[in-house]
C-alpha cells in the first residue's frame, strides 16, 4: 500500500472513530494493518475502535490525549501502548478482586464500593488502589454512607479536585445533610 493511500485511509479511520463509528474505524484500521502490521497509529486505533465498542467515553477521552501528545511528543506512541497496557492491566486486577472476593454484584464498567474497599485493604493504601481502577473503572457507590467514607478517602489522599467534583455535582440536592457540607470543610483553601 503506497504511503498516499495509507495516510487516507488513516484519516478516515479517525473521522469514523470521532463519529463513534467504532466498528467502520476497526475495519479501516484493519485494513492499513492487514497491510503494514508495524504501524503504530493504526494499531493504537485499532484498540481504542475495540475500546471504545465497550466504553466511549474512555475511548474518546484516550485518543484526544492521543492526538494531542502526538502533535507534541515523539515518542506519543510509546506513551499512549504504555497507557493501554497500563489499562488492561488494571481491567485483570479488577476481574481478579470481583473473583476473589466473590462478589455476585458486577456493574458495566464498575467495582462495588465494598469491593474497592477489600481492594484497599489488600493493598494496604487507598492511593494505590485508586490509581489502579481510575482510569479503567468507575467505584459504584449505593449509600450514603459509602459515599461519605469515599469522600473522606479521597481527600485524606490528597484528590480535593475530584472531592470537590463530586460535592458540587450533589449541590442543590435536597438530601445534603451537615456531614456532606462538613466535607467541603475538609478541603484545603489553596490546594
Amino acid at each position: 500500500m503506497a504511503a498516499n493511500t495509507k495516510q487516507i485511509l488513516l484519516q478516515r479511520a479517525e473521522e469514523q472513530f470521532l463519529r463513534r463509528d467504532y466498528e467502520s474505524a476497526l475495519k479501516i484500521y484493519g485494513l492499513i494493518l492487514k497491510d503494514d502490521p508495524t504501524f503504530q497509529e493504526a494499531e493504537v486505533g485499532a484498540y481504542l475502535s475495540d475500546m471504545g465498542m465497550e466504553n466511549d467515553e474512555e475511548a474518546q477521552a484516550l485518543f484526544d490525549y492521543y492526538q494531542a501528545i502526538k502533535a507534541s511528543n515523539a515518542n506519543a506512541n510509546e506513551v499512549i501502548s504504555n497507557l493501554m497496557q497500563a489499562i488492561h492491566s488494571t481491567r485483570v486486577i479488577i476481574q481478579q478482586v470481583f473473583s476473589a472476593s466473590g462478589s455476585n454484584k458486577i456493574y458495566e464498567n464498575g467495582i462495588a464500593y465494598t469491593d474497592f474497599i477489600r481492594s484497599v485493604e489488600d493493598k494496604g493504601d487507598f492511593r494505590q488502589a485508586f490509581e489502579d481502577i481510575m482510569f479503567s473503572s468507575k467505584v459504584v457507590i449505593t449509600t450514603r454512607e459509602d459515599f461519605i467514607d469515599f469522600m473522606h478517602r479521597l481527600i485524606e489522599a490528597g484528590y480535593y479536585d475530584m472531592a470537590l467534583g463530586y460535592l458540587d455535582a450533589l449541590a442543590g440536592d435536597p438530601v445534603q445533610d451537615q456531614d456532606i457540607y462538613a466535607l467541603y470543610r475538609l478541603i484545603p483553601e489553596h490546594f
